[in-house]
């Protein structure tokens, strides 16, 4: 049986090859998600063996932060670009458990998370999971979470406003969008008090959204955050 589901598998992929979420090309049979092109020109940040990093430095005077770091820089019409388009509009959720594993593997020995006590995704509005069928933010956190062995918690922090896109917004509008649209749920405020918590989200622009969701959590748990991202603009 076993090698008739290999034999299966093999005929599938032939006919029907799954597509490199970077740039789009057939991936072989022992490939996934990303070729092993997109896998070796990713550009890595390695901001976390510096803390002063360009994450970081977005963050700085907007919010109070332990570490903060972005596992790859994003371009216009780059194949991290494709990546995170797929991620957010193409129905891949598993594309950020992937970079979520990925990630973990390489800070699992770092510093940088040596006393996370609970990781927590930026969410969206209700209506918009309901449309997308995820948060792709939530899928990163997931994949952190079973590399790291960290738990994560996608129902502590709420977006009660259903903002539009930021994508095509100013620097100015991108603060506005996202002021006073997040918040605790009633009864959660007590079970993560004083925790050190990794708020994550798919891609930093000008830190806005960020900055917003970690003061709320900062208000009403007293907490100590810090912030890691798949990618920044």
């Amino acid at each position: 049986m076993h090698n008739l589901d290999k034999y299966w598998n093999g005929l599938l992929h032939i006919f029907f090859p799954q597509r490199c979420a970077g740039c789009d090309a057939a991936l072989y049979h022992q490939e996934h998600i990303l070729c092993s092109s997109c896998l070796y020109h990713l550009p890595r940040t390695n901001h976390h063996v510096d803390r002063v990093n360009e994450t970081a430095k977005q963050l700085w005077g907007k919010v109070t932060f332990q570490y903060a770091a972005s596992m790859l820089t994003l371009s216009k019409s780059s194949r991290v670009q494709h990546i995170i388009h797929n991620l957010k509009y193409g129905h891949q959720p598993e594309i950020g458990i992937y970079l979520g594993k990925m990630y973990g593997a390489v800070l699992k020995d770092s510093l940088f998370l040596k006393d996370i006590d609970l990781i927590v995704p930026i969410p969206i509005h209700p209506v918009k999971k309901r449309k997308r069928g995820y948060n792709q933010s939530e899928s990163f956190a997931q994949g952190l979470s079973e590399s790291l062995g960290i738990p994560y918690d996608a129902s502590l922090l709420i977006r009660t406003v259903n903002s539009a896109s930021q994508t095509r917004n100013s620097r100015i509008d991108r603060y506005n969008n996202v002021e006073h649209v997040f918040a605790i749920p009633p009864g959660r405020s007590g079970l993560h008090t004083g925790k050190h918590i990794l708020l994550v989200d798919d891609v930093i622009t000008t830190g806005a959204t960020i900055s917003f969701a970690a003061q709320v959590l900062i208000d009403g748990l007293h907490c100590t955050v810090s912030v890691l991202t798949i990618a920044r603009a």
